[in-house]
């Protein structure tokens, strides 16, 4: 029978283990700042896009099976991510977006172009699971009533999903992820402090060769500049392990160990075939930038650009199998949305964006980071096996290089 935990799922080398956490950060587990690691910027009370007021995550996690795979029966590790920008309301949010490179998908960015709104929640899954999650949230909204006002009960809706590939440890073709698990998601979202590592959307993700996933983490701008927040969740799935950067650090030359273990390197019998899998830049990332700063559409535009730098400061370079592409919220504004009629907004001046960009560019950088450290080694499919950031080699590397905050 699927589980459905909207949880931190571990699975250990020899079984699969899972347990609830709800959508809080499970106690006393360590984060990117535990190890040692100085990141640039102040972040809010729970260092997370949660930080923003009003906007909810929650998420669907499904771990079932092991060995073999039989394509319809698993072994599954996926699940959906939802991040609601002003919860469980219907409240249009000024919105843009930006494709590094574009090998992936994020469905409703033509009507985000176009009107300048994203008009729901975002979601965040697996490639070929991208489909039923569109239509489910159009079930869940209408059944919610979150679809505006209508003349005669017509309306329509382009919801926004975006995905990463989970196939290394994820039966991805055997269609897992289900409407229930859509339903999941979004009716568990919650704001305050927010999972991490092995869940959600991020279940089956890897990142520099490491095991990877969800991460999110935010920053507080300073009165003097509008004291505004800036929350970043991201879905990471990306980068060679040679590139892998932490504060400077090169942790990727660093660490050349632990490299996954993956059923078709077994059948190699050349270090050359072995080595280059890891030559190639091999994944996505999915970021998801919420603030309350008045930005309008255009302003919102620019900031998803500026996501590009913080995953620049950890090593990647969005290769050309990598799907990079970020959306931008702003939360004020809220009664910009209308069906007619003149509206009065508040505009942030652009001479007064660099605060706010640099915030977008560390809070990526920081999530990125802490999606890696919260994630749990992972067995999949064929007994494919994608180990943990090693968190003592992490505070010792942030020591020998001179960067740790801590004695």
């Amino acid at each position: 029978m699927t589980r459905l935990m909207n949880t931190v799922a571990i699975l250990a080398l020899g079984a699969a283990l899972a347990f609830g956490a709800g959508t809080a950060m499970a106690a006393g587990k360590e984060r990117a700042r535990d190890l040692g690691v100085p990141f640039v910027g102040t972040p809010g009370p729970n260092n997370a896009i949660t930080d923003v007021a009003g906007v909810e995550v929650g998420y669907s996690t499904i771990i079932e099976g092991e060995g073999k795979t039989e394509v319809g029966k698993g072994p599954i590790r996926t699940g959906v991510t939802a991040i609601l920008p002003r919860g469980k309301t219907f409240g249009p949010t000024f919105a843009g977006w930006y494709t590094h490179n574009g090998n992936g998908e994020m469905t409703g960015t033509t009507w985000i172009d176009e009107s300048g709104f994203l008009e729901g929640p975002v979601m965040i899954t697996n490639t070929h699971s991208v489909g039923v999650v569109r239509d489910a949230v159009i079930t869940w909204q209408a059944k919610h009533d979150l679809v505006g006002p209508t003349e005669n009960n017509l309306y329509w809706l382009l919801p926004v999903v975006a995905e990463t590939w989970d196939g290394i440890l994820n039966d991805i073709n055997g269609m897992h992820v289900k409407p229930e698990h859509v339903y999941q998601a979004l009716d568990s979202a919650a704001s305050g402090p927010i999972a991490e590592g092995n869940v959600g959307g991020g279940t089956g993700m890897n990142l520099f060769r490491f095991k990877g996933g969800t991460g999110t983490a935010s920053r507080k701008l300073p009165a003097d500049n509008g004291g505004y927040t800036v929350g970043v969740l991201v879905q990471g799935n990306f980068g060679r392990r040679e590139d892998l950067m932490i504060a400077g650090v090169p942790v990727g030359t660093e660490i050349q160990d632990l490299l996954p273990d993956y059923s078709w390197n077994r059948k190699k019998t050349e270090i050359k075939d072995v080595l280059s899998d890891a030559e190639k830049e091999q994944g996505s990332i999915i970021v998801v930038v919420a603030t309350d700063a008045p930005l309008l559409s255009q302003q919102l535009r620019r900031l998803a650009k500026r996501v590009t730098i913080g995953i620049g400061r950890v090593g990647g370079f969005g290769g050309n199998g990598s799907g990079d592409i970020f959306v931008a919220f702003s939360t004020a504004n809220p009664q910009a949305y209308s069906r007619g009629g003149n509206t009065k907004l508040e505009m942030m001046s652009n001479d007064d964006m660099d605060p706010i960009i640099k915030a977008t560019a560390y809070a990526t950088e920081e999530a990125i980071i802490n999606a890696m450290v919260a994630a749990e080694t992972m067995k999949g499919r064929d007994d494919n096996t994608t180990f943990a950031l090693p968190h003592d080699r992490v505070k010792e590397l942030m020591k020998k290089y001179g960067r740790s905050t801590q004695q």
